[in-house]
């Protein structure tokens, strides 16, 4: 494809025809904005502006990117979640969409305009912890990690977006809680097992293991959360762990196994167990 005089709008018109209409519209334009350096918003309004062939040429760069499947959000490095613009790298997960659904449990059991301790373990890019500190601007989250890369991300995100109701300690999941009590402990931990055969597919397959995997049946992290976690607990404090969809009964009999009371689990809009959390007695 000739660069000269090209413009936005004819790089994602050809880019359409390249591709049969395989390449889906929004990551084009992701990619072409992050490519431009400006956002989509300055794409739409500068669509027929001129481009230099260097433009043009990063675009394609980026394309071949993803065309190896690497995800979008890493080649971009941002990722939106609850509204809130992330930093992503390797280091750390990609937030997703179904994760919000933990946000959502959590914030309908703090009170607005509360002083409440809320502990999110396994923070990664520190989405979870950011969502609940700007719905929550009078609580303190503490974020916890045990990877030391995955909590610069983090922090980076918090001073960013200008949280300062948020502080970190590094550590495998309630052990870097040292001796302290919560109100409210969220976590999205790894629940994938290590044999799945989706770790070789799709964006799974440029995430950090670590964060994915937990054990012969993916629940190994959850099990040393639910057991760990009535230490840190303040009376009436809550637990509520995402997973995965057909896990839902496991970590149920996990919490009841522990001692929590008013044990659930939540679905996500796709009707799947996605969330489930106790109260601790």
């Amino acid at each position: 494809m000739s660069v000269g005089a090209i413009t936005a709008r004819g790089l994602l018109a050809a880019t359409a025809d390249e591709s049969g209409g395989s390449a889906a519209p929004r990551e084009v334009e992701l990619l072409l904005s992050h490519a431009l350096g400006h956002d989509r918003a300055w794409l739409y309004a500068h669509a027929d502006d001129p481009l230099v062939a260097a433009d043009a040429v990063q675009f394609h760069a980026l394309l071949l990117r993803r065309a190896t499947g690497e995800p979008v959000a890493y080649i971009v490095g941002r990722r939106e979640f609850w509204s809130l613009d992330f930093a992503v790298t390797p280091d750390v997960l990609i937030p997703r969409p179904e994760t919000e659904l933990l946000v959502e449990l959590a914030l309908r059991r703090i009170a607005q305009n509360t002083q409440v301790e809320i502990a999110d373990l396994g923070t990664g890019s520190g989405a979870i912890a950011l969502a609940l500190a700007h719905e929550r601007p009078r609580a303190r989250v503490t974020a916890t990690d045990a990877s030391v890369a995955a909590l610069t991300v983090a922090r980076g995100n918090a001073q960013r977006l200008g949280f300062g109701n948020v502080e970190f300690a590094q550590g495998d999941w309630c052990a870097a809680l040292a001796d302290r009590k919560f109100d409210l402990i969220v976590s999205n931990p790894p629940y994938i097992a290590a044999t799945d055969a989706h770790l070789g597919r799709g964006d799974l397959r440029f995430e950090p293991r670590a964060a994915l995997t937990s054990g012969a049946d993916g629940l190994d992290a959850i099990r040393a959360i639910v057991r760990a976690a009535p230490a840190h607990l303040q009376p009436g404090g809550w637990l509520l762990l995402e997973h995965g969809h057909d896990q839902g009964a496991g970590v149920r009999a996990l919490l009841e196994k522990s001692g929590f009371v008013e044990v659930s689990t939540a679905r996500d809009l796709e009707g799947r167990e996605r969330v489930s959390g106790g109260r601790s007695a």
